[in-house]
């Protein structure tokens, strides 16, 4: 992706129709990620309470707020992607599991929300990889720890690593899809396609360095899976 290239075109109607099926393929234990960030946060917030909960691109099968949802009945969700077609699928799931009741529907950034502490935790999964440049990544993250309020937590997870700084989790990654069915020529297609087309921070240090620079505390990482990790922090009480 160019520094130029607005991530929200990236997800446009061809792309977000593959992005859920495509998701699965690439990141081994999808389903588990989500189903333990839930946990995480359950965990962090303490059960059976109420949670306002924001979430950070939330675009397409709403992964997030179904899983969620599901383990705690009482936290209401607030739901934001800049991506028209992308939001419409999330959309789409939470009505199909009715969720839209229990959900605030905004397209757009979390920047163009008040910018008060009104959340109780939030999420933001597979987005930072999206972002060209540390400082559109530290943007997000920053928008995301004003509407925190002090302490609360966030989930955190997408890719990691510069994709060419890892040959061998590359060339796992493409056995991934030849496992799954695609062919030589889709393989490496798909290849060239992530080289090019994000830019993750290159180390689990760099993570925790835009966390802090954010206004989050030290990270903790539950997951992993290749150039995938999951982690949780908490809003730091000076954030700013």
């Amino acid at each position: 992706m160019s520094a130029a290239q607005d991530p929200a075109q990236k997800f446009d109607r061809s792309r977000a129709g593959e992005y859920e099926q495509q998701s699965r393929i690439a990141l081994a234990g999808y389903e588990a990620c989500h189903e333990l960030a839930a946990c995480m946060l359950a965990a962090a917030l303490g059960s059976g309470r109420d949670a306002r909960v924001l979430v950070a691109g939330a675009g397409g099968g709403a992964t997030e707020i179904v899983t969620a949802a599901a383990l705690e009945p009482r936290w209401r969700f607030t739901a934001v992607d800049p991506s028209e077609p992308m939001l419409a699928l999330a959309v789409a799931r939470l009505a199909e599991r009715g969720l839209i009741e229990r959900t605030e529907v905004v397209r757009g950034t979390v920047a163009d929300l008040p910018e008060e502490e009104a959340f109780d935790a939030a999420t933001l999964i597979g987005v930072l990889h999206h972002l060209a440049g540390d400082a559109a990544k530290r943007a997000i993250l920053g928008d995301i720890a004003r509407r925190l309020a002090p302490g609360a937590p966030l989930i955190l997870a997408g890719n990691h690593y510069a994709y060419a700084s890892q040959p061998l989790l590359l060339a796992a990654w493409a056995e991934r899809w030849r496992q799954q069915g695609a062919g030589v020529d889709e393989v490496a297609a798909k290849r060239a396609k992530i080289l090019q087309g994000a830019d993750p921070p290159h180390s689990e240090q760099a993570v925790a360095d835009l966390l802090r620079e954010s206004g989050f505390g030290p990270p903790l990482r539950f997951f992993s899976s290749l150039f995938w990790g999951a982690w949780i922090a908490r809003r730091a009480p000076d954030a700013r």
